[in-house]
Order: C-alpha cells, then structure tokens, then sequence
C-alpha cells in the first residue's frame, strides 16, 4: 500500500528525524567512550599537566560554561518551529554563535575535567573527540539537516561558520 500526501511527508521527516538523532547518538558515545579511555589510561599513567591550581580554576569554569551551554542549547532546540522554516528559525540561542553547542558543551565538561583533575591523558582525549566529533558526526548530521530542511538550513549555515 502506497502512502499519499500528508502521510508520505510524515514518514519522510519521521526518516530524517531517526537519522539525525542516531548520528548525534553516536557523537555522544564517542564522547563518552574516549571520556572512560582517558579516565583509564590517566588511572595507568598518572602524568599530571601543572603544578598549581591556575587550570583547575580555569578547569572549573569550563564545566560550568560546558553544563550552561548544553542546558541553554536544549532549551533553545525545543522551541523550534517546524513548520514555515526559514534560517531564522535556526538561529536563535546558542545557534546564533555555533551550529553544534552541545558539542562544545560535551568539549568544554571534558576539557574542563581534565584540568580539574590535572589529568594529560583526559585533555588529549577531550581534544581528539572534539576533532572526530566535527569531522565525522556533524558532517553527517548537517548532511541530513540540509536534505530535511534544503535551503533554510543552507542560508543558515553560510550565517553561522562554526
């Protein structure tokens, strides 16, 4: 049985919604699997990046500014308007400065720990998941974005580079 109309176009955002969201799953794991290799291997090797407390303090702020922009990223991706899409529909929150604040969020809690716990393994993997993170998974997922939303998400990431 063939699907028609209204029906068809719920199913084709259904698609790309289920897409998005196992990419940005995936982003997440990483992040979270690198976190625990780092944490190990910190735990084997114990090398220590400082001596005094200067990146612990500034190691703090990264978790706090890390949790705000997650949490304000959040917010701001729940009042999106689905339907009438223009790119300044997109831009709004944290999405006015970066196209993938949750990612820099997860970046700067990790980064963050790591310097709290002045810990070198945790910063190098804090910074390698951050590369693998823009260069395989938010390829992916602007791929997607742009195939849902064409032109508005286009437009949208010509105004927004990061």
């Amino acid at each position: 049985m063939e699907l028609v109309g209204n029906e068809q176009n719920i199913q084709d955002k259904n698609i790309h919604k289920n897409k998005v969201h196992k990419v940005l799953a995936h982003s997440y794991l990483s992040f979270f699997l690198l976190f625990l290799v780092g944490m190990f291997l910190d735990f084997i090797f114990p090398l220590k990046i400082f001596n005094g407390s200067n990146l612990m303090f500034i190691g703090v702020v990264l978790l706090i500014c890390g949790t705000f922009l997650i949490f304000w990223a959040q917010r701001s991706s729940l009042k999106l308007q689905k339907e009438n899409m223009t790119k300044d529909v997109f831009y709004r929150g944290p999405y006015r400065y970066t196209r993938s604040p949750t990612h820099y969020g997860l970046f700067f809690l990790m980064l963050g720990f790591g310097f709290t716990a002045n810990a070198l393994f945790m910063v190098l993997f804090s910074v390698f998941s951050f590369f693998i993170t823009k260069f395989v998974f938010i390829k992916k997922q602007e791929k997607i974005l742009e195939e849902k939303y064409g032109s508005p998400y286009i437009e949208y990431k010509k105004l927004v580079r990061f």
